[in-house]
């Protein structure tokens, strides 16, 4: 496998799996419930003044129609029957024979800014609109978004080199495993561009051998991008997506029930304690802990729980306590989930409020926190500290500061990525949305968020640290290596 800066991986997306794991995850669990139910999805760009040009805009969608004609190899087929055994068969085989439809699924639109000339050098937003039904779009938010990055870091600001990603990347696996930090690697929807995202994995591959050797207690768990865990032979790591729990909250339609119906569906699609991290935020976890603590309500009796091989996604560390498969009465999710996803709003007060809510359910098992909003060492070392005083096992999962982190040729100042987003907008022609633990995260239509908002009894939040224009950075802040 050759990563080098002089013959980097083609431009643009060239295979389903690269893409975030739990993509496949939800597309299985989709196949399984939802498989008929239309969908849309609307894009945001939190940093509105990141704009592209018309030539970038082309060349973006020009990249969009080409994935139309990636389907699944054979090499990659046996890689996920061989590394993710939680996939059923009858997914991977409708996954064989799938493609996307771009033409017909999506639409792109230049909005110039100001006077529309024509010309290649004009500026303006971007406009993204996918349709269709779930099943056959859910593939869509992690490329068009990595995409629309190397757009923009291709065109707008092209100021940048490859020169030093990956030892910057083997320097901070080094410091977080030195730290004594559990960690993967999330960047893929942010990132500068494959190549960047390959030669940082590298970087950190490299750190954890030398981590091995020196005798440090931190350990790289992989990443979630299943591409580049199938060029390093090691299995992908995941959680779910809130757009599990908006799309099955749009289905259903009742928003009191919605979250104990998606964790029902979940277990009902993969089993107990397999890809056992829940995220916590999408209504606000508040009321995802008071679906968390109900029984289990089965829908079914999945046959593989007590014969499935765990994989490192089941538990998501090793160093987690592995969950039983086998089933008794009077389980509820919290005591079959490996742990919780925190992903927006205050860490620390998130750490304290799960530490309150374990208790009062008498689970004393160690359970997983995974963070994974916005993270850096710093911020790494901090919440590892609170949480593992807290009883937990904090584990991270590191995106954007990894995998788009350079410093701009001209000025030597922080070339800052864009932060934006591709959100389930409807399910079955209900308005699908978001609340989450942080009021800059709300997302979707706004009289379905206040209504929504009333029924749940939902306080409002706001945390110091969640500035979503901001959250890698300013432009004028002086480069840190």
């Amino acid at each position: 496998m050759d990563f080098n800066s002089s013959s980097p991986y083609p431009e643009g997306v060239i295979s389903f799996l690269d893409t975030d794991l739990y993509k496949l995850t939800m597309q299985c669990a989709v196949l399984k419930y939802y498989k008929d139910v239309p969908v849309t999805y609307a894009f945001t760009n939190r940093t509105p003044e990141k704009k592209l040009s018309r030539k970038a805009f082309s060349w973006l969608e020009d990249q969009v129609r080409k994935l139309g004609n990636i389907s699944l190899s054979a090499e990659e087929l046996n890689y996920l029957k061989e590394h993710c055994p939680y996939l059923s068969p009858e997914y991977l085989d409708f996954l064989s024979e799938f493609r996307l439809r771009p033409r017909d699924q999506v639409i792109l639109k230049f909005v110039p800014e100001g006077v529309d000339t024509g010309a290649e050098t004009d500026i303006g937003d971007l406009d993204v609109k996918i349709s269709g039904v779930w099943v056959e779009t859910i593939l869509y938010e992690i490329p068009l978004l990595a995409l629309t990055s190397e757009a923009y870091f291709k065109f707008m600001e092209p100021d940048w080199t490859y020169e030093g990603q990956e030892e910057l990347a083997f320097e901070k696996g080094i410091r977080l495993l030195e730290a004594g930090c559990v960690f993967s690697e999330f960047g893929t929807r942010r990132r500068r561009d494959y190549h960047t995202q390959a030669l940082v994995f590298r970087g950190l591959t490299k750190a954890s051998k030398e981590a091995e050797k020196r005798g440090f207690h931190g350990r790289l768990s992989g990443t979630s991008n299943v591409h580049l865990a199938m060029r390093f032979n090691i299995p992908p790591v995941g959680t779910v997506a809130h757009e599990w729990f908006m799309g099955t909250a749009a289905i259903v339609g009742d928003y009191q029930k919605a979250t104990e119906e998606a964790l029902c569906r979940w277990i009902g699609c993969f089993g107990e304690g397999v890809l056992g991290i829940a995220l916590t935020d999408t209504f606000g976890t508040p009321e995802f802990l008071n679906a968390f603590s109900k029984p289990i309500t089965y829908l079914e009796q999945p046959s593989q729980i007590t014969e499935r091989k765990l994989s490192t996604a089941d538990s998501f560390i090793s160093t987690a306590p592995v969950v039983g498969l086998l089933k008794k009465d009077g389980k509820s999710y919290a005591d079959v989930f490996t742990g919780v996803r925190q992903d927006s709003g205050d860490p620390k007060n998130f750490v304290k409020l799960m530490r309150k809510f374990y208790d009062e359910q008498g689970i004393h098992d160690k359970k997983v926190i995974v963070f994974s909003d916005s993270l850096n060492i710093d911020r790494c070392l901090e919440y590892k500290e609170v949480s593992e005083a807290a009883g937990f096992q904090p584990t991270f999962g590191v995106g954007t500061f990894l995998t788009n982190d350079f410093v701009n040729t001209k000025t030597g100042k922080k070339s800052t990525p864009l932060n934006i987003v591709i959100k389930l907008s409807s399910a079955d022609g209900n308005p699908a949305i978001k609340i989450s633990d942080n009021i800059g995260k709300n997302t979707g239509d706004k009289a379905t968020v206040d209504k929504v908002k009333r029924e749940l009894g939902y306080v409002e939040k706001a945390w110091e640290g969640g500035d979503e224009t901001a959250r890698w950075g300013r432009e004028e802040d002086a480069a840190k290596q």
